[in-house]
């Protein structure tokens, strides 16, 4: 499937580390299989939630490698957004190789007039190469650059490998009810536009015309269910399981834990050996660990896949 026709939730993944920091291949198999199970079309690697920053370059390639022979029928896109347009040329090239769906770009912090982002995608797309389909990924509250949904029409009308957005903008909801009414007038081609900001408005997202989730949660099942009620056209469903789940979603959004949180819940899940960040990381304190196992316990009263009781922690 062309990643511009792509629906459906690609998990972002988590890089799962051993104690000791190194890389945990074994749990990259268990995690992949697990995001197969549960119905995800796809997954996304190396990205901001994937501490990408922590790999050297042979690394990222063993990992995304790793995901894309373990991923079965999910397509898998691979984050390669780098200082330099060497190393990302280098690192699409060979994921792509292995059997990557695609790559996902996103902006330096140091971009701030139009003009300046257009010609930096453009860029980027000349140096991958214009037969790699990449993701354009539009994050302003983390990477602090501002793309009007003009600018985004831009950058896909001169990047036809340009293929999909991930929207991450906060708040967001008209930017997509405008991207797509440029594609009711005509001058924007169809492209696929998944969300992310953890899922914190996929219910409302994939009612302005989201084709579905690219986000991380600990409970990727969630977005899977909510994108495909919502799909089905039954509303009231999608919103009371996800406002079932919006608590645990919050916690695990917050800035500097996040990743902490949502790796702890794997790791009790049976997923993860070890909720382990590399260094610097962040790790989660007892009080915290209390406070994520009783919210875990709220969701399973109408979600009973939370219901994480019988395991030991």
């Amino acid at each position: 499937m062309p990643l511009d026709t792509a629906s459906g939730t690609f998990a972002i993944a988590a890089t799962p580390f051993l104690p000791d920091g190194s890389v945990d291949f074994a749990s990259i198999d268990r995690l992949t299989s697990f995001y197969e199970e549960v119905g995800c079309t796809g997954v996304t690697v190396l990205g901001i939630m994937g501490e990408a920053p922590k790999l050297d370059g042979a690394e990222a390639l063993e990992v995304a490698t790793r995901f894309i022979r373990a991923s079965g029928s999910m397509q898998v896109v691979v984050g390669v957004s780098a200082p330099g347009f060497a190393s990302m040329r280098g690192l699409a090239r060979s994921v792509m190789d292995a059997g990557a769906a695609g790559v996902m770009i996103a902006p330096p912090p140091a971009l701030r007039t139009d003009d300046q982002i257009v010609t930096y995608f453009r860029q980027a797309s000349e140096a991958i190469g214009s037969d790699i389909p990449w993701v354009l990924q539009d994050y302003p509250l983390t990477l602090s650059v501002v793309m009007t949904p003009q600018v985004i029409r831009r950058i896909f009308v001169e990047n036809p490998s340009c293929l999909m957005l991930k929207h991450e903008d906060w708040p967001g909801l008209e930017k997509i009810t405008a991207l797509r009414a440029f594609q009711a007038d005509g001058s924007l081609r169809p492209i696929s536009i998944l969300t992310g900001n953890g899922a914190l408005f996929l219910d409302f997202e994939m009612e302005r015309g989201a084709d579905g989730a690219m986000t991380g949660y600990a409970f990727p099942e969630l977005l899977v269910d909510v994108v495909r009620l919502q799909q089905e056209g039954r509303r009231d469903e999608a919103h009371d399981l996800f406002d079932a789940h919006l608590p645990l979603i919050r916690y695990e959004q917050q800035p500097g834990i996040g990743l902490a949180v949502r790796k702890y819940v794997l790791a009790r899940r049976g997923i993860l050996t070890s909720d382990a960040q590399r260094k610097p990381g962040s790790a989660l304190s007892e009080r915290a660990k209390a406070e994520v196992d009783y919210l875990l316990s709220r969701v399973a009263r109408f979600d009973k896949r939370a219901d994480l009781s019988a395991r030991v922690s």
